[in-house]
């Protein structure tokens, strides 16, 4: 499949004027064939709050017309589309992406871990991860700071995901992420993995881009850099669904989940107080 990241500014709270810049890069990605356009981390309507009553007032509900007329543009284009949101569903605010298909499938993933940081800090977060089936093979999606926790990841990698899409709002402070974790998360569950980050400034952050996609072996086969831009990269799926590791042929070989102990990792699933001293 061939995969287009869209690296970009964002205006706040300007929904229409974000799908308005979306409709001219599907446009422009499908015509250079294209299967799947991915936009950043709260593409629609940016991310800085500073209050709850800022991240109300930045969401726009499940239906909003800006969704829809984007989800519209990229069907009659026939390309798939990846475009996330800060949502306000009667109150309740979310931090949601969706990946539509050209056979018209939509899935949701609402954002599972949350940062204290924008919009983040006042939302309500996703109770699932999930994989979807595609036209191309099983995707699954994180968004942002999901990638920290490395159990999202292999959560994913579990179901049998081939690529995990990331829209991130990777800021200055979080370069980590960029030159490692993308990385460490690629290849330690041998999947394709895609980051499109923001560029730009909103509520005092600088967004740093650095847009990658990472192959199964955890290379970063493309990047880019600071300013505004696009990645278009062809990848194999199928690259993905071998998972035997062979360091050196038929002497050190071994296959990524088979050596795992499940049974040693309870306390992974345990919830923490962060508040209790340690004895």
């Amino acid at each position: 499949m061939t995969l287009g990241l869209v690296q970009c500014h964002v205006a706040r709270s300007h929904p229409e004027a974000n799908a308005s810049f979306a409709y001219s890069q599907l446009a422009e990605l499908a015509i250079q064939g294209v299967d799947l356009v991915v936009f950043p981390e709260a593409f629609l309507t940016g991310y800085a709050a500073e209050s709850r009553e800022e991240a109300l007032a930045l969401g726009i509900p499940p239906d909003d017309p800006s969704i829809r007329s984007v989800r519209s543009r990229a069907a009659e284009l026939g390309v798939g589309l990846v475009v996330g949101w800060i949502e306000n569903d009667t109150g309740t605010i979310r931090n949601v992406v969706e990946l539509s298909t050209p056979d018209g499938a939509r899935h949701r993933y609402v954002k599972t871990h949350l940062p204290e940081l924008g919009a983040d800090r006042y939302a309500e977060p996703g109770d699932a991860l999930a994989v979807f089936e595609t036209p191309w093979g099983r995707i699954g999606m994180l968004v942002c700071f999901d990638l920290r926790a490395p159990e999202a990841c292999r959560t994913l990698a579990l179901q049998d995901a081939d690529l995990v899409l990331l829209p991130t709002n990777w800021p200055e402070g979080a370069e980590t992420s960029a030159e490692l974790l993308a990385r460490a998360r690629a290849a330690e569950n041998r999947v394709w993995l895609a980051a499109c980050n923001r560029v730009g400034t909103e509520g005092g952050f600088r967004f740093i881009g650095r847009s990658q996609v990472v192959d199964p072996d955890g290379r970063r086969v493309a990047e880019l850099g600071e300013d505004a831009d696009r990645l278009i990269v062809e990848i194999n799926l199928e690259q993905a669904r071998e998972k035997r590791i062979r360091t050196i042929p038929d002497r050190y070989e071994w296959t990524v989940f088979d050596s795992r102990r499940p049974e040693l990792y309870g306390p992974i699933t345990e919830a923490r107080d962060l508040g209790r001293p340690r004895a």
